[in-house]
């Protein structure tokens, strides 16, 4: 009997025991509920808060242009989810790690392994934020250098892809968002999905330049190109042409998630005051030189404007059809505007400067002699290069490929896809070596300039004779359509001027059959009429310096 009484009075206290305890629980779970600081410190496991299976498993993000498409889109679709948006970037950058490998299988494999090892960006997003923010606001021109060793990439046609899939954009607003979750859950996701969408353009204070679209602004043109005759070639002035719709002049970029600067031509010199701004660059350079030139001056003459080409060594050869570059100084402010023609953007030196006919050794691993002789006097550098990397103007020009300092003797480095990709490569990390020993110096390389040839090429019949862009309304993609370029100042302190998307959707805006010089059959559908698409060219430069 004792030990049944025995028995019966230890099942009591465990029952108590067991009672007191649920009872703490319950107390414990009801602080935790009513407790704000415990759920947003130690969130509950939610469906919206994981990666979805189209983000790890799904196709390639990276948009498509089509000629048949409204916009430009991801293939993937944009993510359903806020949480998911800091997660799809890191998909975004393995996906495009991949587009820049050589032709080896196993770089590119490993260069797969190391996005896929990348921490997921939740702290690592917000150091790169502060950071950038931090450079942004200082007044130093040095930017943080990113881990990584980017490889020289395959061959790859100047032209964009014009076969293109179209999809739709099936969007779902803040407000269905947040009515699908808890409140606190909400701020956690919301937080996510801001830090994802800074991410998205590291170029500048969180905003990519480059994803937007065109609107109507009826306040444009920036000037007349009737009358910006001092700094603008009539070849490329449509005014002085016969074409007779100007609607294109009418078009301003506007980035999709910020404001870009209002281009000033005062506060423009005031930004450069004792300063040099030096274009390097092929014909599309010019360009964007002779843009700039007139939108600075808006179009009037300016007499006060100074010619100091001789102190760059940029005077009119004798039997020369120009010189080869020119240099203006605006002497209220002390600044100055350089341009220099280099289509290769590598160093051109003729073997046998005794012989007219001699061919030129094209040093494919060395900047432009003009550039090294003069970058210690640039603060603002612009780079180009891309249309006259084809087999034809090698030959005309009597080019021969150089490595090392002698001739190249490799059938790879000789496909003329690679040795444009070589050059890119070598320049933009040559300009980067020199940074640190020119802390006042910001360098861009600006994307490729597209051409718009429909039904056949230059020579062959190829038009663009439009008066409306036909591409599309809208660049949603948040990758560079230049992959070569993107992969080149990856890793870099050097920036990309990313124009390449933008003025995709522009085939409108081409010199055309309107060419003062027009020859029956032939269209200039690499060429913009000025004033035009250049103009946001130097827009995106001058909200980022």
């Amino acid at each position: 009997m004792r030990m049944k009484g025995g028995f019966h009075g230890l099942r009591g206290k465990q029952f108590s025991i067991i009672f007191i305890a649920f009872v703490c629980t319950t107390i414990i779970l009801w602080a935790c509920e009513k407790t704000p600081f415990i759920p947003v410190r130690f969130p509950r496991s939610s469906q919206y808060l994981q990666l979805s299976p189209e983000v790890l498993d799904g196709p390639s993000p990276v948009g498509n242009i089509s000629s048949n498409s409204d916009v430009y889109v991801n293939k993937s679709g944009p993510s359903p989810h806020p949480a998911t948006s800091s997660f799809e970037m890191i998909k975004n950058t393995s996906e495009s790690m991949v587009t820049s490998c050589i032709i080896e299988e196993s770089q590119c494999n490993d260069s797969k392994g190391k996005a896929k090892d990348k921490p997921i960006p939740g702290e690592e997003n917000n150091l790169k934020q502060s950071d950038q923010a931090t450079a942004n606001a200082s007044s130093s021109s040095s930017w943080g250098r990113e881990s990584g060793n980017p490889m020289i990439p395959a061959e790859q046609e100047d032209q964009p892809n014009d076969s293109k899939e179209k999809a739709k954009d099936k969007r779902i607003t803040g407000e269905e968002k947040n009515s699908k979750l808890p409140e606190q859950v909400t701020e956690i996701a919301n937080s996510i999905s801001s830090r994802g969408e800074e991410t998205m353009a590291p170029a500048d204070q969180a905003c990519n330049y480059a994803k937007g679209k065109w609107v109507i602004d009826n306040q444009r043109p920036l000037y007349s190109g009737s009358r910006c005759k001092q700094w603008l070639s009539p070849m490329w002035a449509c005014r002085l042409t016969q074409r007779t719709d100007f609607s294109y002049e009418k078009l301003r970029w506007q980035p999709k998630y910020c404001k870009m600067e209002k281009f000033e031509g005062s506060k423009f010199l005031r930004r450069m005051k004792d300063k040099t701004l030096a274009f390097v660059g092929d014909s599309l350079g010019r360009q964007q030189f002779q843009s700039l030139m007139c939108m600075v001056t808006g179009g009037i003459e300016r007499p006060d404007v100074l010619d100091v080409g001789r102190e760059y060594g940029l005077v009119k050869a004798r039997g020369a059809v120009r010189p080869d570059g020119w240099a203006y100084r605006f002497p209220e402010t002390n600044t100055t505007i350089v341009y220099y023609w280099s289509a290769s953007l590598c160093n051109i030196e003729a073997l046998d400067a005794a012989n007219p006919a001699t061919d030129y050794a094209m040093h494919l691993d060395r900047p432009p002699a003009f550039l090294s002789r003069y970058i210690h006097r640039f603060n603002v550098l612009v780079l180009n290069t891309g249309h006259h990397w084809n087999r034809g103007k090698l030959t005309q020009n009597r080019w021969v490929m150089h490595v090392g300092g002698i001739r190249n003797t490799n059938r790879k480095i000789a496909e003329i896809g690679r040795a444009k990709n070589l050059t890119v490569y070598s320049i933009v990390r040559w300009v980067d070596s020199q940074l640190p020993k020119y802390p006042g110096l910001k360098a861009f390389f600006r994307s490729l300039s597209p051409r718009h040839f429909f039904h056949g090429d230059w020579n062959t019949g190829g038009t663009c004779d439009n008066t409306t862009p036909s591409e599309g309304k809208e660049v949603l993609q948040d990758e560079s359509s230049d992959s070569v370029a993107a992969g080149a100042v990856k890793g870099t302190r050097v920036r990309l001027l990313d124009i390449t998307a933008p003025s995709e959707l522009r085939d409108e805006g081409h010199i055309s059959r309107y060419s003062i010089k027009a020859t029956p059959g032939v269209q200039d559908c690499l060429h913009w009429c000025l004033p035009g698409v250049p103009d946001m060219w130097n827009e995106m430069l001058f909200a980022q310096i």
